[in-house]
């Protein structure tokens, strides 16, 4: 696959991949730059730099700096209009509106929080659908 697929990674797929090098969501963090384009926006990076600074978490300052650098220098800025569609936890209303008009995939852990849509995967569904494509 030779065009990169644009995302929205959903702040439990960053925690995730803070948490464990192994696992879905540590290789799809590992795929930006060369094969994904994360969408953010300062809603989004900020909604990461909270929870990741969380005390309970205790993630290195080293490593939180080199994502955050890594992310802003090949981020693409994206800032949806408000959607109206209900969501059960309005702080995702950021990653889904990113995502929707943007056109990218929202990779989450906690898709029961958005709407059945087809660009609402989980990081295995992501996983899956990147390999089928790559062949």
């Amino acid at each position: 696959m030779n065009k990169k697929i644009n995302v929205v990674l959903d702040t439990s797929i960053v925690v995730s991949a803070f948490w464990s090098a192994n696992g879905n969501p540590a290789n799809i963090v590992k795929m930006f730059p060369e094969e994904i384009t994360p969408h953010i926006n300062d809603l989004i990076l900020s909604e990461y730099k909270e929870v990741l600074n969380r005390s309970k978490f205790n993630f290195s300052e080293e490593k939180k700096e080199a994502f955050f650098a890594k992310i802003n220098e090949y981020g693409k800025q994206y800032i949806p209009k408000e959607s109206t569609i209900p969501l059960p936890d309005e702080d995702d209303r950021i990653f889904y509106d990113t995502a929707k008009e943007s056109g990218s995939i929202l990779i989450t852990g906690n898709t029961k929080h958005f709407p059945n849509e087809a660009f609402v995967m989980t990081p295995a569904q992501f996983i899956n659908m990147y390999d089928y494509n790559k062949t």
